[in-house]
């Protein structure tokens, strides 16, 4: 048993390193105008800005979760939080979009180090009882990133600069680096001395990246060819594995274990039948019901308040009931969110979207942090980086393939051209389409969480 003293400086350390990400991601989003006009870069080039931290991080998951368990985690969080932060620090002296692309690379980079080894290192000091309330707190401070991000993102933007944004999160990562050496003594290596798969590695980072950023270009020709690539090296990388004797992914934690399996599927549905929800809305707020982004900012923030506020205790109720049941039940309230918005008009009254933002985060915050408790309580503590790796690459995977899923029926039904009030029609009969989609997805994903079988 661990110290409580260690216990409760690893659950401030993981606390803050999930809280760091997601508000950067959010905060810098509400940047990117002033970006862009600093710049003066086109869409396609702003777009990289954020997609190159999301591609990144998807890509180095797996494998840095991998080399943690293999060297030490607490040696890879460490390293990841230096480079976190030394881009932090370098990204507002960036002359160039290029430049900034670099630093948001090598955040990416960095995010993936630590998102992959601070969980571990959680629950490797927490007993089992507790495992369910600490994943809850850790949970709910990454919504509390996407509450605050946007918020003070646009604060910071339009009274210090967009590059300030960066500057803001580099001392609680200082603050990181002081405490871990400090508080948290030992190091946990449970498959040290295997060998690690670099040929297995490449290929998934590779086919990973082409598969998600393919998706996010179709229907062009290009996104087809990008997807299909992907796809083919995913395929590629399966038959590595499988003749591997030390893989970077173990095949066999999909294959024999069912419940590893489907709480990573259900992570997928779920983020893929999700994230693109705050797009769509935001669109529909500032354009169909004339709100600033501040005010459109206030009104989508209820559901990660919902999220942030109610995680612990999902968290929580997963340590006494059956992971499983607490998360099916999150996503069977996602689902009602997600149809609630597919009968949105001109008319509908703002009450109303509130109403299915608050089912939305109360949905998620249920399924979330039980569906964490699941993965890891469901493999050896030697797996439990490449577990959370996994874990998080559903999440971004699911967050692209949502993207992509949105500007597909946008081009799909509207076209390239501006939503102006001419259009107003062909954008609501696409985020239509888009819940639509969404909800199905979710529902199905009900069953599939379901049946994913027992942890205890």
């Amino acid at each position: 048993m661990k110290s409580t003293a260690q216990q409760r400086a690893a659950l401030v350390i993981a606390t803050l390193a999930a809280f760091i990400t997601p508000f950067m991601g959010s905060a810098v989003n509400i940047a990117l105008p002033a970006i862009g006009a600093e710049f003066a870069i086109d869409a396609v080039l702003l777009n990289w800005i954020s997609t190159s931290f999301i591609l990144a991080s998807a890509m180095f998951l797996v494998p840095m979760g991998r080399f943690a368990d293999m060297h030490g985690r607490k040696r890879v969080f460490m390293a990841g939080m230096a480079i976190y932060t030394a881009a932090s620090i370098l990204a507002p002296l960036a002359g160039s979009a290029s430049a900034l692309i670099a630093c948001r690379i090598a955040q990416g980079i960095g995010s993936a180090m630590t998102f992959g080894t601070g969980l571990p290192i959680l629950i490797s000091v927490f007993p089992p009882q507790r495992r369910g309330q600490v994943l809850g707190i850790n949970v709910s401070a990454v919504y509390l990133g996407l509450s605050m991000g946007p918020f003070l993102g646009g604060l910071i933007t339009q009274h210090l600069g967009w590059r300030f944004i960066f500057l803001a999160t580099v001392p609680m990562g200082i603050v990181i680096l002081i405490l871990v050496p400090v508080y948290l003594k030992g190091e946990w290596a449970e498959a040290r001395g295997e060998r690690f798969d670099l040929a297995g590695s490449l290929v998934y980072g590779f086919g990973l990246a082409a598969l998600m950023y393919g998706f996010s270009r179709l229907p062009s020709t290009a996104g087809i060819l990008l997807a299909m690539a992907g796809a083919v090296a995913l395929i590629a990388f399966y038959r590595i594995e499988t003749s591997v004797a030390s893989p970077v992914m173990n095949m066999a934690l999909f294959r024999d274990n069912v419940v590893f399996a489907l709480s990573n599927f259900a992570a997928l549905i779920n983020y893929s039948a999700t994230f693109a929800s705050g797009f769509l809305l935001s669109l529909y707020l500032q354009y169909i019901k004339a709100m600033t982004p501040e005010s459109a900012g206030i009104v989508l923030v209820a559901q990660p308040v919902v999220m942030a506020l109610l995680s612990p205790l999902a968290g929580s109720l997963s340590d006494r009931i059956e992971p499983r049941i607490v998360a099916s039940i999150g996503m069977a309230f996602t689902t009602i969110g997600l149809a609630s918005f597919i009968f949105v008009d001109t008319g509908t009254p703002l009450g109303l979207i509130v109403a299915g933002l608050v089912v939305l985060g109360l949905g998620f915050a249920l399924f979330s942090s039980p569906n964490t408790n699941a993965v890891m309580s469901s493999v050896e503590s030697r797996h439990y980086g490449v577990a959370s790796g996994t874990l998080g690459t559903m999440r971004l995977t699911g967050q692209m393939f949502s993207m992509g899923i949105a500007m597909l029926i946008f081009a799909l039904v509207m076209g390239r051209v501006p939503i102006t009030p001419e259009h107003y029609g062909q954008y609501l009969a696409s985020a239509r389409i888009a819940f639509s989609i969404f909800t199905s997805l979710c529902f199905a994903g009900i069953f599939m969480s379901l049946a994913r079988g027992k942890v205890r």
